[in-house]
């Protein structure tokens, strides 16, 4: 999977371009179509009731049902968005304040639809979360057509114009990754993917645009721009997808979104001359790298078998960071999270080859593409030295002390 991300690996039956499907996550049951008519009224009373209603997520305790009901009322009737009957599109609002969300439930489906136009609305010094019920019954791609001035969504609905981000610094809030986007045009919809919803933020985040003519130029200019320590990684989510296209990274709930790694851009196709770099992956473990004898060997023994196809100008396999596990304390799991995210983000894990010439860099992928080392199938691919890569390799391939500095001497 690893590989597949990446996109530099020409994996039987995909395209090197293709995000791959995730889709299809065990225990997420797919959505059920039910017949609905005016009010609601359909096959199943409970999942048409449920067509009527929103959940409203992250409410504070200022919140409750009045004014909830009346914010929603009023918005509605000011900006003629839903069915537009006599009275409040409202009938009644719950709150659950314990675990910080309400339903508010509509007089029609229409109406609830319409209603969800509002996701990312401030109400009370917050943005409203704004998404269907778990067991909405109704059209998974049924969604308000407009745009609300000055809205920003926190759903992100898949189309050839939602955007990826990743390489982002855990630390950056939604506003300060927001008002970094903002400088291109004003956004449609964001979501910065945090653990479990509210938790530490992911590193990675989706956005459209309200102007989609501004994707391409955002993407170009942010793709590969340092950020802190990293480099930001910007594509379109699904790579020449359309709309309803299987295998669009989905919005799932946020406690069930797949880890994404970080990835690799295409590096192209491989049969240039110039591609003289051989990367392999699922060679070697961070618990290989963690030694400094068991390092050397694999070092020797990398370096003897790419020899047998080419002069080797460079090896690099990047190792993990010490970690002093004494000084993480009670965010233990975070911080242990966060090596090894740093450790990704370093290249740990692959082993890079620079050969002479790109003939003999591609002996070596052929021979050992498949081949197995320590009871594992090596995964293997060229690259020419201006392929774009995450991290970059004039990074991987630094220049490097032969020897440590000599200590200063006391006067």
């Amino acid at each position: 999977m690893q590989a597949k991300q990446t996109g530099l690996f020409n994996l039987p039956g995909a395209n090197r371009t293709q995000v791959p499907p995730i889709l299809g996550i065990a225990g997420l049951p797919p959505p059920i179509p039910v017949q609905t008519f005016g009010m609601g009224i359909g096959s199943n009373p409970n999942l048409s009731r449920q067509s009527r209603r929103l959940y409203i997520g992250s409410i504070t305790p200022d919140v409750n049902e009045q004014n909830l009901a009346d914010f929603f009322n009023g918005k509605m009737i000011e900006m003629s968005i839903g069915t537009g009957g006599p009275g409040n599109p409202v009938l009644a609002v719950q709150c659950n304040y314990e675990k910080n969300y309400a339903f508010v439930e509509f007089r029609s489906a229409e109406d609830a639809t319409a209603a969800m136009a509002f996701d990312g609305i401030i109400f009370i010094n917050g943005p409203l979360k704004i998404r269907r019920p778990k067991d909405y019954g109704g059209d998974a791609i049924m969604a308000p057509n407009f745009h609300v001035p000055g809205v920003v969504s926190t759903n992100v609905p898949d189309s050839i114009h939602k955007i990826f981000v990743g390489g982002l610094p855990p630390y950056l809030n939604e506003e300060q990754v927001m008002e970094l986007l903002k400088s291109f045009g004003e956004l449609k919809a964001f979501n910065l993917v945090r653990e479990n919803g509210n938790g530490p933020s992911k590193g990675f985040a989706f956005f459209e645009y309200v102007d989609s003519s501004v994707t391409d130029v955002a993407i170009q200019s942010l793709n590969g721009m340092e950020l802190g320590d990293r480099y930001l990684v910007v594509q379109r989510a699904s790579v020449g997808a359309k709309p309803g296209t299987p295998g669009m990274i989905p919005n799932l709930p946020y406690d069930q979104f797949p880890e994404i790694p970080r990835p690799i851009m295409p590096a192209g196709d491989g049969s240039t001359e110039d591609a003289r770099i051989l990367l392999m992956l699922n060679m070697v473990t961070v618990d290989d790298l963690q030694d400094d004898d068991e390092y050397g060997d694999i070092y020797e023994d990398v370096k003897e078998e790419c020899s047998k196809h080419g002069a080797v100008e460079d090896l690099r396999i990047p190792r993990p960071i010490k970690k002093d596990k004494s000084k993480w304390g009670d965010a233990g799991q975070q911080s242990q999270t966060d090596a090894a995210r740093a450790d990704e983000a370093a290249g740990v894990g692959r082993v890079y080859v620079k050969f002479v010439d790109g003939d003999g860099a591609q002996r070596a992928m052929k021979s050992l593409a498949g081949r197995s080392f320590a009871g594992r199938s090596i995964i293997a691919t060229v690259l020419s030295e201006d392929s774009q890569t995450t991290p970059p390799l004039n990074l991987i391939f630094a220049p490097q002390p032969e020897a440590p500095p000599p200590l200063p001497i006391e006067n």
